[in-house]
């Protein structure tokens, strides 16, 4: 097997590659990381120093590719799917790679702000911060409201790396602060998402690490 994912089921950013692979029908390999195992940490900042996953290994071509959206345009490059994830027409790919990014910083980011904030002892939480990080997911889903109010996908009628980063970055930041009631269309757009095989097959592979989410008992009862 040419390429190598290296994930953790659980972990939102690896969920955003796993479903680009599965629409696409890459063949690959995934290896687990363990961050908390020291030993396989530290073989891992072999791979990748600066120490977060997912990363791709691509054997057949010597390459080692860090980043979603990195890996995304890489696979699109040289292990093209049935269907283009970014749009051969420069506008549409623009669009695509925009929002994209959008999911990733507006929607992931504060997401596991106030996630990884849950995990911290007691006396080191960031208040401010966790404030913030919901004012920033509440301006988020107003926009996302309003882009999804005409169209099946993030950018359109076609699936592309958008609707990738849009799939876990909506259901993590969903359970944390839920939209299903104040957002019609971003909700009815989050269950287009649900529809694709690629994202039910990722929620499947990642269900029996889901006790370990610090927002366990808020995850609905129809992903358990």
């Amino acid at each position: 097997m040419a390429l190598t994912l290296y994930l953790h089921p659980l972990a939102s950013f690896c969920h955003k590659v796993l479903i680009a692979l599965y629409e696409t029908g890459t063949p690959f390999e995934s290896r687990v990381v363990d961050l908390a195992d020291a030993d396989e940490h530290a073989r891992f900042l072999d791979l990748w120093p600066v120490g977060k996953i997912p990363v791709l290994r691509d054997d057949a071509r010597d390459q080692t590719v860090p980043e979603t959206s990195i890996i995304i345009e890489y696979l699109e490059r040289h292990y093209p799917g049935r269907k283009p994830l970014i749009p051969l027409d420069a506008a549409q790919a623009l669009e695509a790679r925009l929002w994209d990014r959008f999911y990733d910083l507006y929607v992931q980011v504060p997401m596991q702000k106030i996630v990884t904030d849950k995990l911290r002892a007691m006396g080191e939480n960031d208040r401010r911060g966790v404030l913030d990080a919901r004012a920033a997911l509440a301006v988020a889903y107003d926009m996302i409201e309003r882009q999804v109010a005409d169209r099946t996908f993030a950018i359109g009628e076609s699936f592309t790396i958008a609707d990738c980063a849009a799939a876990p970055a909506l259901f993590y930041a969903g359970i944390v602060v839920p939209f299903d009631g104040t957002h019609p269309n971003l909700a009815a757009y989050f269950e287009r998402l649900l529809e694709r095989p690629s994202f039910q097959r990722t929620l499947a592979e990642a269900r029996p690490y889901f006790p370990l989410f610090p927002y366990h008992d808020a995850i609905p009862a129809r992903f358990l």
